[in-house]
């Protein structure tokens, strides 16, 4: 089947090169496609997790909790910790240079590289996150999902030499499909993959990627069944005046989001500094969750189970208080300490249990106009991941349609919006950002900066570069700063090394005063600080090199070694090259085929 499905993708692929039909049929099948593989791939990885899982506890179910109810304490101790010490050996030996991978990775693949992504990466990723959900650690697992999915459709884009925004587009078709098949949530599976990676909602990428969230929808609920992930009692707003209880709560899972996106920065950090080879981090973590979990086996892997005790109002005050705290610090212990997996799951955990028990006190004073604080719950766990995942939108879709609750979506909205806005403008965009950031990595309009990958400094260069000596006399930098560019003048050394800039302004007016035979000596005016590019350097990184340059000038040589002057770059090139291509970006993702060219290809 899957040679015929080749086959038949490869031939829309010819006569879309010939002309017969456009690009979006073609993108439009391999939507089709991708959300089917995505989807399965997605099954797969469930059933993954449940066959490590009876490895390590003896059961496949979701209930965790009450799976290990029957297990001795020393097995629920050593299970994460031995699950850690495989993958701790795993990464060493199997995946030299690896590291857990996520929807961080997908932001990064979509902004910085044109959609690509490393197949033998992302499986080996997977792989990761599935023995570390099953050996017990604190994770969820919609994220490796989304990893998977997007590996899929990278690796169809590759086969079929897609352009860059059709790659792009087509990378949003398997986090959509990803998202939907771990949900049997179509409509926020769109929005995800629109709001979080993608950047936009043009018409060429909404439409396939709905095409794919639907094909992943089908198989999900072919092979799972039709039914939310939560059951949940019936809510409704008891009166208005708990609106205001909602926007409160909205401030109250922002310090939430915010408190756990710092804890886990601040373990991970933790970890780095510890004197353990990187091999046994994820063993000593495995063996700080199972100990929590001894007391609190909730903690243990995805906590679906939790949450369902939740929402159905099963736990008191300060169970909810407790676990909320807890959940941070293990998923925090997880992450921080080198175990696979995704951030979704435990952010609806800490925002179920910061909801329910904000509603319950919130509830003290006037009990007849509460909605209950299962309801509270419901709004927290929208709220709380809303504001982690940098999603508002999609967020608040997979809330309503993992409860199959329309009842709350207004209270919802509230918090989330509430909670988003606070937790950027106090911390950031989102956790993915974090992460990003961490490793040194920007992608804030980094899909625009992209456009500009295939060009090189060369491309751009001046050759018409005013140079003097380091030797050279007062006469001569009189004649240089006369006909300078821009009134940057560059000096070098008797091989034609760089040896810095000078301008007007370093040396003052009366340079062009007094007698031009006296004593000068250039050395003290010499200006070092300005940076130096090399020819061969991509130029959307060089953009920021430019912040602080006034005159908008800076060198050119053609090796750090041996930086031999061989011209100079203006800011006022780069960025009208930077706006070409923006616009043709543009026109390609709004569907003008006849703009196509330049860079973009």
């Amino acid at each position: 089947m899957t040679d015929r499905l080749t086959a038949w993708l490869r031939v829309l692929r010819g006569r879309a090169s010939a002309g017969i039909w456009n690009d979006q049929v073609l993108l439009s099948a391999l939507a089709v496609a991708v959300g089917i593989a995505a989807a399965f791939a997605a099954v797969l990885f469930r059933e993954l997790i449940g066959l490590i899982q009876t490895g390590f506890f003896g059961f496949d179910h979701e209930r965790v909790a009450s799976g290990v109810a029957g297990l001795a304490w020393w097995h629920v101790l050593l299970a994460p910790a031995l699950g850690g010490l495989l993958i701790g050996l795993y990464v060493r030996f199997l995946m030299p240079g690896g590291r857990p991978q996520g929807v961080a990775d997908v932001i990064e693949a979509n902004a910085l590289r044109a959609g690509r992504m490393s197949g033998r990466a992302g499986l080996g990723a997977a792989l990761l996150s599935a023995a570390s959900i099953g050996s017990g650690a604190s994770v969820g697992r919609e994220g490796p999902a989304v990893h998977l999915g997007a590996t899929i459709a990278s690796y169809m884009g590759r086969r079929f030499r897609l352009a860059r925004s059709q790659s792009r587009t087509l990378l949003g078709c398997g986090v959509a499909a990803a998202v939907a098949a771990s949900f049997n949530a179509p409509v926020a599976g769109v929005f995800f993959a629109l709001e979080v990676v993608i950047g936009h909602y043009a018409l060429t990428a909404f439409a396939p990627i709905v095409i794919a969230s639907v094909a992943g929808t089908i198989v999900s609920r072919a092979y799972f069944g039709d039914v939310p992930a939560f059951i949940v009692p019936p809510h409704e707003i008891a009166s208005f005046l708990e609106f205001g209880a909602f926007a409160l709560l909205g401030v109250v899972a922002a310090g939430a989001a915010i408190t756990f996106m710092r804890l886990v920065s601040a373990i991970q950090s933790l970890a780095n500094h510890t004197r353990l080879p990187s091999w046994i981090r994820p063993a000593v973590g495995g063996l700080a969750v199972g100990a929590l979990a001894i007391f609190f086996p909730e903690l243990l892997g995805v906590g679906y189970e939790a949450m369902d005790n939740a929402l159905n109002e099963n736990y008191v005050l300060a169970a909810l208080i407790g676990l909320a705290l807890l959940k941070m610090l293990a998923t925090a212990i997880s992450l921080g300490f080198g175990f696979g997996g995704g951030i979704f799951s435990p952010s609806l955990f800490i925002g179920a249990m910061v909801g329910g028990a904000f509603g319950i006190i919130a509830s003290i004073p006037y009990p007849q106009l509460s909605s209950g604080h299962g309801a509270y719950t419901l709004v927290g766990m929208g709220a709380v991941s809303g504001a982690v995942l940098g999603a508002p939108i999609s967020t608040m879709l997979i809330i309503v349609e993992l409860t199959g609750d329309y009842r709350l979506t207004i209270a919802v909205m509230v918090a989330v919006v509430i909670a988003s806005l606070l937790t950027r403008t106090l911390h950031g965009p989102s956790f993915f950002h974090n992460q990003l950031e961490a490793r040194g990595v920007t992608v804030r309009g980094g899909h625009d900066v992209e456009v500009l990958s295939g060009m090189t400094v060369l491309d751009l260069l001046h050759e018409d570069v005013t140079v003097i000596r380091n030797d050279a006399g007062l006469e001569d930098v009189r004649a240089a700063l006369l006909k300078a560019n821009g009134g940057v003048v560059f000096v070098t050394d008797g091989g034609g090394q760089l040896a810095g800039t000078l301008t007007l302004a370093a040396l003052g007016p009366d340079v062009f005063t007094g007698d031009s035979q006296r004593v000068f000596e250039l050395g003290p005016f010499l200006d070092n600080s300005r940076p130096v590019l090399l020819a061969s350097e991509k130029v959307g990184p060089v953009i920021d090199s430019f912040a602080g340059v006034g005159d908008g000038i800076l060198p050119v040589v053609r090796g750090r070694d041996a930086p031999v002057l061989i011209g100079w770059l203006e800011e006022t090139d780069v960025m009208r090259a930077y706006n070409r291509a923006l616009e043709q970006l543009r026109d390609e993702e709004h569907g003008d085929q006849s703009k196509r060219g330049g860079y973009l290809g």
